[in-house]
């Protein structure tokens, strides 16, 4: 599949309240996220580190972002956490680790396009053979207003662990064995960074956040094969539970 995505979100309250702290910690570190520019239409894709990437953002997407400077200021925080994260991880096993070439906003029929099929409506994806992560900017809006700051966070988490999948060279049967990694990836990029204090976790949130997963899992009835899913409510609690609890080492 070249494309991967996180599928749908139903509105819901916010799952899980995550900030940057504004201190340095030791592993790994992360940077504190910078504030937009009030007229700045590009800070995800920036973010991603891919600075001419502003010479393709849409007018639409830009002006979405424009207005709503708290979700840039999020997606900055949560790519730049991430990056590092997977960063530290490969330093520890000798490896060099290539961040994706951009994170970007969209608006569904704007032109966009994934290895040249458009972008689809109300979702995020990781495009492979563009190696760039792009997000439905005015859905992420409406989710971000549901669900809360902790939906970036996770939404960046997910899609940037089927990147880590790409430069593993990591090979499954099954879209649902994709998703289902990436959620236990997603799990641990969380779970180790509250865990090093870069990222905090208010009481109550573990509840919110497994409301959050039963609301993207696959509606009842789907097949295990079909080349959307995504899995159930139990397996996406359950392997995004296991990388949050244990780490990295309990993904398969």
């Amino acid at each position: 599949m070249a494309r991967r995505g996180i599928g749908l979100w139903a509105g819901r309250r916010a799952v899980l309240a995550l900030a940057v702290l504004l201190t340095a910690c030791a592993t790994p570190p992360v940077a504190t996220p910078s504030a937009p520019a009030a007229s700045s239409a590009s800070a995800p894709a920036a973010a991603g580190g891919d600075a001419s990437a502003a010479a393709r953002s849409t007018t639409a997407a830009g002006a979405v972002l424009a207005s709503r400077p708290e979700i840039v200021v999020d997606l900055r925080g949560a790519v730049d956490s991430v990056k590092k994260y997977w960063s530290a991880r490969f330093a520890a096993q000798g490896r060099t680790f290539e961040p994706v070439r951009r994170v970007y906003a969209y608006v569904p029929g704007d032109g966009t396009s994934c290895a040249g099929e458009p972008n689809t409506p109300n979702n995020a994806a990781y495009c492979r053979p563009d190696d760039d992560i792009g997000f439905d900017v005015r859905w992420t809006a409406q989710v971000y207003d549901g669900l809360g700051d902790a939906f970036v966070y996770y939404l960046v988490g997910h899609e940037y662990a089927h990147a880590i999948q790409a430069r593993l060279g990591t090979q499954l049967a099954h879209t649902i064995e994709y998703e289902l990694q990436a959620d236990c990836y997603a799990g641990a990029y969380l779970g180790d960074q509250i865990r090093a204090g870069v990222l905090t976790l208010e009481n109550g949130d573990i509840d919110e956040l497994r409301a959050g997963l039963r609301a993207v899992a696959d509606p009842a009835g789907t097949p295990w094969f079909d080349p959307s899913a995504h899995g159930t409510a139990e397996q996406r609690i359950s392997y995004f539970g296991r990388g949050f609890d244990r780490s990295l080492s309990a993904c398969p």
